[in-house]
């Protein structure tokens, strides 16, 4: 018994609809199509990787900008002004002059709100318009000609200022509970004011003198990031404000928030000092991060997304213009298949296949391109990349959509053609 190998070729099974006459119209299967317009494309690869290139650059171009700017949007957000993004102000009204009611907020309160989930510091200031210009001086010994006096302001805090305002002693240290408890005649310098008056060091007990009083320079404090016009004064314990001053009320409270709990700590922050006149109280609290984000991804988008829509018009011009050359260089081969039988339908469809194939294939290297891109770019500023999959996915579709729209007048063009004319045609 002999056995053989037959070699069967498959045959594309296609239904050939007949048309009013009795004709069989000629059908085209698309698997036909597709290998047809592929092998058009491969058969000059320099020129399809040239015509590629615009989509490429468009794809590309498009992907990398917008996944830059998301990346830079979000980099941007998570530095976004961290003092700023963290810092919660509370302004109390002054009482009315004469008024006999209790203290809206007491000094305590700046205890109550470091209670809160998220403070992570806070301190109570009282200032004053009979406060804000004082005449201070270094020392008590007043030498003619000389400027002995400094205008400045003083101002009551609770202990917590330093770390309320991101500052930091330069020297010595700054009043304690002890210190307001006995009503100590202290005084803590910003750095401004002690240069104006000319104290560096306080290891002597230096004493400053105004309204009559000395006070004992026990510290200066420095590196202001809140609150910098506080550099410029002479800082007290409350009790010695309230008794040498007439510093008795609370006018702002200063809160230091970890990021992310601003708004949460602005709306509680009111009732944990004034417990049922909280709507008395002035909040001052950061905007918002996500509409910061989106506010920024949305610029950086709008300056660049037009860089990569006109790469993809030059991708889309450059396609055309290679698939109608490719027209006119290959007249004998559509004349011929149309006298084969081959319908315009067919034709236009072929080199519409052929052009969404170059697109599509540039939206694909394009998507990788852009990719790769935003990761290196994040890689090197050290951001974390943050990619649109929803974009990289559809890049592609894009590159394919362009390609479609730039085949449309040569495969008409095609299309058009006459079987006698296109093989009358030189080759």
């Amino acid at each position: 018994m002999t056995t053989g190998v037959h070699r069967v070729r498959r045959v594309h099974s296609v239904r050939r609809p007949r048309r009013r006459d009795g004709y069989e119209r000629p059908w085209m299967d698309p698997r036909d199509l597709w290998s047809e317009s592929l092998a058009g494309v491969l058969a000059r690869p320099v020129r399809s990787a040239l015509t590629t290139l615009g989509t490429v650059l468009g794809i590309g171009t498009l992907v990398i900008t917008i996944g830059v700017a998301s990346t830079a949007a979000n980099q941007i957000v998570g530095r976004f002004d961290a003092l700023t993004a963290t810092s919660v102000t509370v302004t109390v009204p002054a009482p009315p002059p004469g008024s006999t009611d209790p203290t809206l907020v007491e000094w305590s309160g700046a205890g109550a709100v470091e209670r809160l989930a998220g403070v992570e510091s806070a301190a109570a200031l009282s200032d004053s318009e009979g406060s804000a210009n004082v005449q201070v001086r270094a020392n008590d010994v007043v030498t003619p000609g000389a400027l002995t006096e400094q205008t400045l302001a003083v101002v009551a805090a609770t202990p917590g200022l330093p770390e309320a305002v991101r500052g930091t002693m330069a020297t010595g240290r700054f009043f304690d509970g002890g210190d307001i408890a006995r009503h100590d005649r202290v005084a803590v310098l910003g750095d401004q004011a002690a240069r104006l008056l000319g104290i560096d060091d306080v290891r002597d007990a230096p004493a400053v003198f105004f309204k009559g009083q000395s006070y004992t320079v026990i510290g200066v404090l420095g590196g202001f990031r809140r609150e910098t016009r506080l550099s410029a004064s002479v800082i007290l314990p409350p009790t010695t404000a309230a008794d040498r001053m007439g510093l008795k009320d609370v006018t702002r409270v200063l809160v230091n928030t970890s990021l992310g709990a601003a708004r949460q700590v602005a709306r509680q922050a009111p009732i944990a000092l004034a417990p049922g006149h909280e709507e008395a109280l002035t909040v001052t609290a950061p905007p918002d991060l996500s509409k910061a984000r989106k506010g920024v991804e949305g610029d950086v988008n709008g300056l660049f997304l037009v860089l990569g829509l006109v790469s993809l018009v030059v991708g889309a011009i450059g396609i055309a213009n290679v698939t109608l050359v490719t027209v006119m260089e290959r007249t004998g081969e559509i004349g011929l298949r149309r006298a084969l039988g081959a319908s315009r339908r067919q034709v236009a469809g072929q080199f519409l296949a052929e052009s969404t194939t170059i697109g599509l294939l540039g939206g694909v290297v394009g998507a990788a391109l852009g990719v790769v891109v935003v990761v290196c770019v994040a890689a090197v500023k050290h951001w974390t990349p943050v990619l649109d999959l929803g974009l990289a996915l559809g890049a592609p579709v894009a590159g394919a959509l362009v390609g479609l729209l730039a085949g449309l007048y040569p495969s008409l063009r095609a299309a058009r053609m006459e079987p006698v004319d296109a093989l009358r045609a030189p080759s």
